[in-house]
């Protein structure tokens, strides 16, 4: 252990000539909150604003120190990596490929391109990240390029340590307790490895994808039948087998799986409360934080906010899944008499805070009755149940679709 923190506190020395410690800051809000003293890791504000510039940034030193005439570096990746990998392109002056799903938003194509410059070429191949890996590791065998993994590598996980050599620092001593976000596990892995025993650790993951828990009751990497890609920076299929080999021997009780539609809750939460913008992944750590509420108070806890590369044209879709989360929007559709008087009817049995959101009839479901979408916001969750109440003794049909998966995905 005592090696692998003096390559990490040698790595982080090194970064020092391409950017700036993050910040590690106390939070009040969230220390009042949960009864702890709580501080964020803010990999939010790195110059790419994310962690992954640390694990690409020492590999591709190492590559050059051994190798001084590699000068083609490759990776696949439609995110964080993707940017951090060419940013450090940039900054050691060799030429990167970076091969990314046609299916990438143009916004984070763009971001890479401004932090590679001239130094990398992008490549749109494959509609899947599976194809988009393929074509990427054939084309690097071909050419002779060095291939930068995202987090199954030695010396991404030494960079990703960096974390905790800074957080070490910063503190003067270790935290009593560390919240880490977790997709392919490099990050986790490197911080784990650095702080050994003397910390406790909590680990989160999408419920969507749930591959260090797979993982850990399986005994070895797992590869998911299934993932939920909203937490686009770590939904994961399959936990790196060089991070796990790492983590095998945590308790299943520290692994997480936080609900997409809650973490939407808590990105809404830093951003109208602290001014914070966290992407999906990057709320991941804060979000747990009611998963650990009772083993937290009165400790020393740091939750690292991995990342900050939010799209907000995507903030519609936060905020939506945020409110049915909480119980304050819902959708139902209802049968509707097709008479004079209606839906004046249906329109007097709103409460005083309750605002039609969406409101659009699907079809005339008999001669006499039509069926209506209809989307409702309120103030307080509880609301609802005085609706359905006042609903049922007026003798209208209805039916709550809000958490039906299916009829969701083709009408809401």
């Amino acid at each position: 252990m005592e090696d692998f923190r003096h390559k990490a506190q040698a790595a982080a020395q090194e970064m020092r000539a391409v950017f700036d410690a993050t910040p590690l800051q106390r939070n009040a809000h969230l220390s009042e909150r949960f009864g702890a003293d709580i501080w964020l890791k803010r990999e939010d504000l790195t110059p790419v604003r994310s962690y992954k510039l640390r694990g690409a940034f020492n590999a591709m030193r190492k590559v050059l120190a051994a190798h001084p005439d590699k000068s083609l570096f490759v990776c696949a990746s439609a995110g964080n990596h993707a940017q951090g990998v060419a940013f450090m392109c940039q900054h050691f002056g060799v030429k990167g490929v970076i091969f990314m799903p046609v299916t990438t938003p143009m916004q984070k194509i763009q971001k890479t391109r401004i932090f590679g410059g001239d130094a990398v070429e992008i490549k749109l191949v494959g509609d899947y990240f599976d194809d988009t890996l393929a074509s990427a590791q054939a084309f690097c065998l071909a050419e002779g390029g060095h291939f930068l993994a995202p987090f199954d590598d030695a010396d991404v996980i030494e960079g990703q340590a960096s974390v905790a050599v800074e957080i070490a620092q910063q503190m003067g001593h270790a935290p009593d307790h560390i919240i880490l976000p977790v997709g392919g596990g490099g990050l986790s892995a490197g911080v784990r490895r650095y702080f050994g025993p003397d910390v406790d650790y909590s680990f989160v993951e999408p419920l969507g994808g749930t591959s260090l828990a797979a993982a850990v009751m399986a005994g070895e990497p797992v590869t998911l039948k299934k993932v939920d890609s909203f937490v686009d920076g770590a939904a994961v299929a399959r936990i790196g087998a060089k991070p796990f080999e790492i983590l095998r021997d945590i308790d299943p009780k520290t692994v997480f799986a936080a609900p997409e539609d809650r973490i939407c809750t808590t990105m809404l939460e830093m951003l109208n409360v602290e001014g914070i913008v966290l992407e999906p992944a990057g709320a991941l750590a804060v979000d747990a934080l009611v998963d650990v509420a009772d083993q937290i108070k009165g400790k020393t806890v740091v939750c690292v906010t991995s990342g900050g590369n939010f799209d907000f044209e995507r903030l519609p879709e936060v905020k939506e899944r945020a409110q049915r989360y909480s119980g304050v929007k819902k959708y139902f559709i209802l049968r509707l008499p097709q008479r004079p008087g209606a839906l004046k009817e249906f329109l007097n049995i709103l409460g005083p805070d309750d605002d039609i959101a969406r409101f659009e009839y699907l079809k005339k479901s008999a001669r006499n009755f039509g069926s209506v979408l209809i989307g409702i916001e309120t103030l307080e969750a509880d609301n609802f149940s005085h609706l359905f109440a006042r609903l049922d003794a007026a003798g209208f049909t209805y039916r709550d679709i809000t958490n039906d998966e299916t009829l969701a995905e083709f009408l809401i």
